[in-house]
């Protein structure tokens, strides 16, 4: 029996860096692939990491919403192509949904086939906090990702994307570029507002644009969708004669952002996307468009959701770090990519 099977409920406390980045739990502590170079944090000289030996199978379940967009299809491959590294890593995968009650069934069937783990990225946190629980309490650890459970005691370790920080990065960048220009014209094209991500989007976007006199002058709703995006974006720029900067939060529906932008004959403004999907970055690298920048919020949480698994039922640490065991609570970064950067990005983006 595993270590996390035999402390189901071990809490981690050695948490003080509580923000890594998405390189440091795929690409430097998990790999079955010894690299040729020294360094990292597994031991000095030419010595991999302890972490690249295989140990015991391991087997997770891995639920998630439909990919019905681009970036939830990224989730589901990227996850899949991290349990693929590992020799010693089987992965069950249910079919996305979301149906709060199937997805609750998955992880039942999961509960019942006795997995090692459970990677879940629920459609609904509150409404999957209590089969988490139920699986928490058979002694099966639980990686909760991007959408949190309401109940710290159901989930073993919480991978989160950054999204008050996405709006953050989106304003600090409109800044860099207008914050000389009190008068600047500032437009929002949101997501779905009633959901806690966007409110937490469009308060870190207000809060930076705070910080340089600036505030959002225009400001409409999408539903992460390319055609709500495509419609919402044909009303705003009725709606706005003069624009110098638009932030649309998702890339997916900035597919249809860029269609009306394109169809309206508007060019006066800069735009700033999110999520980073590959599509964005071509427009970036192309340097045609009004699309010059877009915010990051990674696709590969699932993934790091698939190595922490792998970590903590064979009892392994993050060997990046000094101390024992895998963070609680670990929240990625929202970096902000451009012409002079796209290329330290793209290749692994996602497609919208």
């Amino acid at each position: 029996m595993s270590a996390a099977r035999q402390r189901p409920f071990r809490r981690v406390t050695s948490t003080a860096l509580a923000v890594l980045g998405a390189g440091v739990l795929v690409a430097g502590c998990t790999s079955n692939t010894p690299e040729a170079s020294g360094g990292g944090g597994g031991g000095g000289g030419e010595a991999a990491s302890p972490n690249d030996e295989a140990g015991e199978t391991v087997r997770i379940g891995f639920s998630a919403p439909a990919a019905d967009h681009g970036w939830m299809a990224g989730i589901s491959q990227a996850a899949q192509a991290e349990a693929d590294r590992y020799e010693d890593v089987e992965l069950s995968v249910a079919e996305g949904t979301n149906d709060v009650s199937t997805q609750i069934s998955q992880v039942e069937t999961f509960i019942n086939e006795g997995v090692d783990a459970i990677v879940l990225l629920p459609f609904d946190g509150a409404a999957l906090t209590p089969v988490a629980l139920r699986a928490m309490e058979a002694g099966i650890p639980v990686i909760n990702v991007d959408r949190e459970f309401n109940s710290p005691f159901a989930a073993q370790a919480t991978v989160l994307g950054d999204n008050y920080g996405m709006g953050v990065s989106a304003g600090q960048y409109i800044c860099t570029k207008l914050g000389d220009q009190p008068d600047a014209v500032v437009a929002e094209i949101a997501g779905i507002d009633s959901l806690p991500l966007t409110q937490d989007r469009s308060q870190g976007f207000a809060d930076a644009l705070a910080e340089c006199g600036l505030n959002v002058d225009n400001r409409v709703a999408a539903d992460f969708t390319v055609e709500g995006g495509e419609r919402t974006a044909a009303n705003l720029l009725q709606a706005a004669p003069q624009i110098d900067a638009i932030w649309n939060h998702d890339d997916d529906q900035g597919v249809g952002v860029l269609a009306a932008i394109t169809n309206a004959g508007r060019d006066e403004f800069f735009m700033v996307g999110g999520a980073g999907s590959a599509n964005a970055m071509r427009e970036i690298q192309g340097g045609q468009s009004v699309l010059e920048a877009t915010v990051i919020y990674p696709h590969t949480q699932a993934a790091d959701g698939i190595a922490l698994a792998r970590l903590l039922v064979q009892g392994k640490s993050l060997s990046d770090l000094a101390s024992q065991g895998v963070p609680q609570r670990i929240v990625l970064d929202a970096p902000v990519v451009t012409a002079d950067n796209v290329d330290q990005y793209i290749d692994a983006a996602f497609e919208s």
